[in-house]
Order: structure tokens, then C-alpha cells, then sequence
């Protein structure tokens, strides 16, 4: 029956976005702005800033992942500040650079970078990396909703650490309306192949869109080879699907876990991930 009503649902959402779909405009291919104070500049896929900053502080790691559903909340801003106030990394899905968000982004001292998955009125929408200090790489990464034609989007990256390391990121929003896996598994199989060739720590966080126990399968089969382990919450009020499965998730490795909570908020339709780690 739930698969069923699923079904139904995922062609219905495909009906009614296909009708606006020719008001977005789609990248050739993907491509990655860097933002820092003032200064925004585009590349095809992959920036190496000059990174000689450490991301880490004296070997603490907090970080804040989060959909902030295109900032379409009143208090996004207000909510956005409180969580990654003592943060050193903020990983962002569903990000929209509009000329709120520019300015927030100017008036603070975070390192940026966005993957221009699509734009609509030329305000352009992907994943979002915020950072403490830049990061030595970050590519983009796109995958197209096989219905929908619009992109999700993904952000390859490595910080710098006080221990000599580098800490390779993965910020992932993955593809939604597909009724099988292998749009899910293409787009979790490249993020995960840059992973593969690094033996420093690793994370891998983001908006999963694990809706489905398939789907659940796909995202496990595709770290296992990274030997990375699952973040547990306490409180844990991650946004959940109708089938009880949590969409959002953070996965590690070489790092000690210390806390991490998932608290409720208003001004999205997922609640944010608040973890911090010390380095091993």
C-alpha cells in the first residue's frame, strides 16, 4: 500500500513540476561559485583557492548541516546565525543565492562556495559549503532529476587541519523523484569515488533523500568501501518521510565524535544537524 501511495506521489510532484520547469534555466554543465566577502567568481567544476589556514580550532570540529528550504521562511536568517555561530563548517542544502543571502554572506567572515545547479530569475540554487578558512579543492557535482530535469547537487571539498591532515567533505543533496535507484546510485557512486583515494578523515553529510528502504540499501552500499560510521542523535528530531525513514544523515571517519543533536526549527521544513568532533 505505502509503495503504492508512493507511486502515485512521485508522479503527481512530476506532473505539476514539469509544467514550470521551462522557467529555470540549467547549467551546460556543472559549475561552482566562490564567494568570499565581496568577490564572486565562477569556475567550470573545480576552485584550488590558496589555502594555508587551518579549518579546525586547537583540534575541536563543530559543523552544522542543514536544508534551509531556499530561505523561504521568515526567520531563516535569524536561525541560520544562532546554529552556525560557533561553527567552524556549514554544510547547506536547497541554498538560494538571493541578494539576502549575498548580504549575510558579505557581512560575515565565512569562505563560500555554491554549485549552480540551476537558476530561476537569475538567482542560482545548490548545495552551499561555508568554511572558517578556504578549502584547498572543491569540485561540483550535478545530477539530473530524471523526471524533473532540474539538478540536484553536490560539493567535493578538502580542508586543511591542525594535525597535518586534510578533512575531505562530502555535501550531498540527492536526486528525489526517481521510482528505482540508479539516478541515486550514479549520483552517491561520484561523490564517493574522490573519497575512495583518501586516507585522511572523512565526512560525508547532507539531504540523502532516504525515503525508501532501497534507497536506505544504495546510500549503505556506496560508503562501505569508506568504512565511515553513522552520526546518532541526541534529541534527534531529523526530518522524517511518511514511511518513518529520516532523510538526513552524517557519516565520518578519523574523527572522534564528541555531541551531536538535531534540533527543531520553523524555519525550514528540515531541522538542522549540529555535531562536533575533535581530531584523532
Amino acid at each position: 500500500m505505502i509503495k503504492r501511495l508512493l507511486t502515485l506521489l512521485l508522479i503527481a510532484v512530476a506532473a505539476m513540476a514539469s509544467t514550470i520547469y521551462w522557467s529555470f534555466s540549467v547549467p551546460e554543465s556543472a559549475a561552482l561559485s566562490d564567494i568570499h566577502q565581496s568577490d564572486s567568481e565562477k569556475s567550470i567544476q573545480c576552485i584550488e583557492p590558496n589555502a594555508y589556514e587551518q579549518l579546525d580550532n586547537q583540534g575541536k570540529l563543530n559543523i552544522l548541516v542543514w536544508n534551509i528550504y531556499k530561505q523561504n521562511k521568515s526567520n531563516w536568517q535569524v536561525e541560520l546565525e544562532k546554529f552556525s555561530d560557533d561553527k567552524q563548517l556549514v554544510l547547506l542544502q536547497e541554498a538560494s543565492m538571493t541578494d539576502e543571502l549575498k548580504t549575510w554572506l558579505n557581512q560575515s567572515h565565512w569562505f563560500g562556495q555554491q554549485v549552480d545547479a540551476f537558476s530561476a530569475l537569475d538567482v542560482t540554487a545548490g548545495v552551499l559549503n561555508l568554511s572558517g578558512s578556504a578549502p584547498s579543492i572543491a569540485c561540483a557535482y550535478v545530477e539530473p532529476e530524471p523526471w524533473l530535469r532540474l539538478p540536484k547537487s553536490g560539493i567535493f571539498a578538502r580542508y586543511p587541519l591542525s594535525s597535518g591532515k586534510e578533512l575531505a567533505v562530502v555535501n550531498i543533496h540527492a536526486v528525489n523523484f526517481t521510482y528505482g535507484t540508479t539516478e541515486y546510485e550514479r549520483q552517491l557512486g561520484k561523490l564517493a569515488e574522490g573519497l575512495r583515494q583518501h586516507t585522511g578523515p572523512i565526512l560525508v553529510a547532507g539531504d540523502f533523500n532516504s525515503w525508501s528502504e532501497k534507497r536506505m540499501k544504495a546510500l549503505e552500499a556506496s560508503l562501505k568501501s569508506l568504512n565511515v560510521e553513522k552520526v546518532s542523535f541526541t534529541p534527534d528530531y531529523r526530518t522524517e518521510f511518511v514511511t518513518g525513514l529520516v532523510l538526513d544523515h552524517v557519516f565520518y571517519r578519523g574523527l572522534t565524535l564528541e555531541k551531536a543533536e538535531a534540533p527543531q526549527t520553523d524555519a525550514s521544513d528540515h531541522n538542522p544537524m549540529l555535531v562536533e568532533f575533535s581530531l584523532q
